[in-house]
């Protein structure tokens, strides 16, 4: 009957087997954890329409606030958000994205201080202020201040400036998936620098469809690490 119907609905939803679960996610972890996370959630909860939605770090977590989205996939999690939780999905190491043609590409792995005097091309600050540090922060310690040449605000374009000689990058691993003429990705030294993949969700958060998706982050291949 109907009723039985909408009862059936109803338990289904209220026990995380149906419903619509919005995730933001920024767009180079399409090329590291997204696509398995998803196709995990999407094999136990069939039944649960997932709305995806890109967006970078800073703009996720003012989703978050806004509730506009339910979980978060982003880099480098900020200090300082109470009402968010965080969980560490990946550690990525940092890669040196360069012409191909440049004289260090060349080179197996790069120096970050041999960086000092090329121009970069990096995310604006404000779509991910974290990162943005991170990256700026391993050229202080390597001895520098990076000097800003242009700003994109995907990899990809980061990428194609790049390789059409406008700079250097400091990117995570998984950029290396970009395939582009011209490009060429190198490891750095020191190797130990990682940047952060984390999960984001709100604390007071009732809902089960939460909960399934850090299940299955739980059990996620850790992708480049």
């Amino acid at each position: 009957t109907g009723l039985a119907d909408a009862l059936a609905a109803a338990r289904a939803v209220g026990s995380g087997e149906a419903g619509r679960l919005r995730i933001g996610f920024s767009a180079s972890l399409a090329l590291s954890v997204l696509p398995g996370l998803l196709s995990t959630f999407r094999q136990r909860h069939p039944a649960v329409l997932l709305d995806v939605r890109e967006m970078t770090s800073a703009p996720q977590l003012a989703a978050l606030h806004e509730r506009t989205i339910d979980v978060g996939l982003l880099r480098e999690p900020p200090a300082g958000e109470p009402e968010l939780g965080f969980r560490t999905v990946l550690r990525e190491p940092f890669v040196a994205v360069l012409p191909a043609d440049h004289p260090l590409a060349a080179q197996r792995t790069v120096r970050v201080g041999q960086l000092a005097d090329e121009p970069f091309v990096l995310l604006p600050r404000e779509d991910g202020p974290p990162l943005y540090d991170r990256i700026t922060g391993l050229c202080t310690e390597a001895g520098f201040t990076p000097r800003i040449g242009q700003h994109a605000v995907e990899w990809q374009t980061v990428c194609a400036l790049v390789g059409a000689g406008l700079g250097v990058s400091l990117a995570p691993a998984s950029i290396r998936r970009i395939r582009l003429r011209g490009v060429a990705f190198r490891r750095i030294t020191p190797g130990a620098a990682r940047t952060l993949v984390a999960v984001a969700w709100r604390k007071d958060d009732p809902g089960p469809l939460v909960r399934h998706l850090l299940a299955a982050v739980g059990e996620e291949p850790a992708g480049d690490r």
